[in-house]
């Protein structure tokens, strides 16, 4: 059984035959899929964040319109870019989007991808110390918004407030008790997932990793999951780690899903740069629903993962989105025992 969600980037154009035009559209038309996908019993929404990008860039007020407008599914992000991140501010708003939800907020956060634009934190305030990198400064972002999410209290209170304030030091509110176990870090590297079961971290594992070992991209995945869980287990910590990966999958069943993914039929991995680094990129899905059963079973990852993210053409519009996410949960998901 698996947790299958969606993951959207958001992306919003007046191109030819873009169904989503404006920043309007991509959010209005996020929280109109994720009510969709609720309904047809999918598990999860999750976007991407992206700056200074025709896409979606400030998630908070997204996940909380989702969470007031749903009742079971998951939302959350993949990934944050936690060096545009101010921490205690952060650690507000997730807090209150996950109250809004009533503890459904999943929030994936990480270093971050490539940027549109030259080391674009240093816009949003935020600059490496002398001997830091942009790499460092979203760790030491991400240390202090695990910390405060823990909820003890730490900033001296004013003798004379406005309002009362409860005895001893203060903490930053809305606070989610128990959202602190329901963040993931985006990891890249087989290193990066150890690192991130070092932390208590859920481990979110995406198309892409930023090195290659000559293995297809979903053995190299799965020992990356299988090193995380092994770390989690040195560690000792009293819960179950969650694992997502995330996937390009389409069922082709009507002329409409073989005119727009017929091609990628037979796909296959890609290995090219990335920051300056060797890095292997998944392959898409796309065929006939038994076929497609037939090669998603080959795929180790995929069966190491407890959650499986679809990443879904935003730009072809809610009503397509749907149909393509319940393809996979009533053609492919069962025969492969995910439901």
């Amino acid at each position: 059984m698996k947790n299958i969600g969606f993951l959207s980037f958001g992306h919003w154009s007046d191109a030819p035959g873009s169904q989503v035009r404006s920043a309007s559209d991509a959010l209005l038309q996020s929280i109109d899929l994720a009510v969709a996908v609720e309904e047809l019993g999918a598990d999860g929404a999750y976007f991407r964040v992206h700056h200074f990008a025709q896409q979606l860039g400030s998630p908070f007020p997204l996940l909380s319109a989702i969470g007031a407008k749903t009742s079971r599914i998951e939302i959350g992000t993949g990934v944050i870019d936690m060096r545009y991140e101010n921490p205690l501010y952060m650690a507000e708003d997730a807090g209150a989007a996950d109250l809004i939800s009533e503890g459904r907020l999943q929030l994936g956060i990480s270093r971050g991808s490539p940027e549109q634009v030259i080391e674009g934190y240093k816009y949003f305030g935020y600059l490496p110390g002398d001997d830091q990198s942009d790499a460092d400064m979203a760790r030491q972002h991400t240390g202090v918004f695990l910390k405060v999410l823990e909820g003890e209290g730490f900033a001296r209170p004013n003798p004379q407030p406005m309002f009362p304030n409860p005895p001893g030091l203060l903490r930053v509110e809305p606070h989610s008790p128990t959202l602190r176990d329901r963040i993931w870090w985006g990891a890249g590297s087989r290193a990066t997932a150890e690192w991130t079961a070092r932390q208590g971290l859920n481990l979110m594992s995406s198309t892409l990793l930023t090195e290659d070992t000559g293995v297809p991209f979903h053995q190299l995945q799965a020992e990356q999951i299988h090193r995380f869980r092994d770390e989690w287990k040195a560690q000792g910590f009293d819960r179950e780690p969650r694992v997502s990966v995330s996937r390009s999958i389409f069922a082709l069943t009507s002329d409409t899903d073989r005119a727009y993914f017929g091609r990628e039929r037979g796909g296959s991995d890609q290995v090219g740069h990335i920051d300056g680094g060797v890095a292997r990129f998944g392959k898409s899905y796309a065929d006939e629903p038994d076929k497609l059963i037939e090669q998603l079973r080959e795929d180790e990852a995929i069966a190491a993962a407890d959650t499986l993210l679809l990443t879904v053409p935003n730009q072809l519009g809610v009503d397509y989105n749907a149909h393509v996410i319940e393809s996979i949960l009533t053609e492919v998901a069962p025969a492969l025992g995910w439901r």
